[in-house]
């Protein structure tokens, strides 16, 4: 007879789990390059001047002197006090909802139009000439923003302006002063930001519904989905991820707003109508040599922008899960 045996060969524990690579020079070498640098990069050029703003924030450093009194928190109390100041961070947070909201809504309707908005018979393709509006809306983009807006203030000019010359032309005697009326002050910027911005989200988002599958696509026609549904239902959460950086980044443009404020309304608008904190934060820091009170305005920015852009990233995952 032959014996049997009773216990199964072990398997040799593979040598290289749980077990430390040797640390050599070339592994060295390539975390110090290829890790360390960018991180030394990163900590000098992004950690520090923010270490440092909040630092000049509690002191009332004027900019030309070389030593710097500690004040504390006196300077954030100044700020919350200041109404300019309040009525500055007050246009910020509408303009952080308006503009991206318009921007990317509009953004979206141009690259339907220009991908999936065409015949419903056939394939699947763009409205006729799409390649020359996906063109001729890519085009403000590459326009400074300084010269959109020394554009945009001739256009809105209440003697002899663009606008209200068209105005004229169709019976509306007109000659409102765009800029100088605090109440359609800040709703012309936006007009001039959105001509701005929308070609290059629109471009985004092209590319982003030419990367859905096709069959997707061709399944929900095959159910019945026209050009509209089709958009909302379908190529919209699968493109959820793009909207999502858009809305981020139109967010931060929306905290900034320097270029276009401070070309056409040089001094905030009429009774501060337009003022955002990016031109108040200057003009306290150059015009009025109060550097330790507009980093205090930067430091409350920078915790806006980066508690905005998280709100955004986080509910775009939970709405994936």
């Amino acid at each position: 007879m032959v014996a049997v045996p009773t216990t199964a060969p072990t398997a040799e524990a593979p040598r290289s789990r749980g077990r430390r690579q040797r640390l050599t020079l070339e592994r060295v070498v390539f975390f110090a390059i290829f890790l360390g640098l960018p991180l030394l990069v990163y900590v000098l050029f992004v950690v520090s001047p923010f270490v440092q703003a909040f630092y000049y924030s509690l002191t009332d450093w004027r900019g030309v002197s070389a030593s710097q009194d500690f004040i504390g928190l006196k300077n954030y109390a100044t700020l919350f006090a200041d109404d300019n100041f309040r009525r500055a961070l007050w246009h910020n947070a509408v303009l952080m909802v308006v503009l991206p909201l318009i921007t990317i809504t509009l953004a979206y309707a141009l690259a339907v139009l220009v991908t999936i908005g065409g015949d419903s018979r056939g394939e699947v393709k763009g409205i006729r000439g799409a390649s020359v509006y996906r063109v001729i809306s890519f085009f403000p983009y590459v326009i400074p923003a300084v010269v959109i807006g020394i554009l945009f203030a001739f256009i809105y000019a209440p003697g002899g302006g663009l606008l209200n010359g068209l105005l004229g032309l169709v019976g509306i005697d007109s000659q409102i002063a765009w800029l100088g009326d605090p109440r359609v002050a800040m709703a012309a910027i936006v007009v001039a930001v959105v001509w701005n911005m929308v070609g290059f989200y629109m471009v985004l988002f092209v590319a982003a519904i030419k990367a859905v599958p096709s069959e997707v696509i061709e399944a929900a026609r095959l159910d019945g989905a026209g050009r509209l549904r089709l958009s909302v239902q379908v190529v919209l959460p699968m493109i959820r991820e793009n909207i999502s950086t858009a809305l981020v980044y139109m967010g931060i443009m929306a905290l900034d707003m320097f270029v276009f404020v401070n070309v056409m309304t040089p001094n905030g608008g009429t009774s501060k109508s337009t003022e955002v904190v990016s031109r108040y934060l200057y003009e306290t820091a150059f015009q009025k040599s109060n550097f330790g009170l507009a980093s205090a305005m930067g430091v409350v920015m920078a915790l806006f922008t980066m508690i905005m852009a998280a709100i955004v990233l986080l509910s775009s995952r939970r709405r994936e899960r």
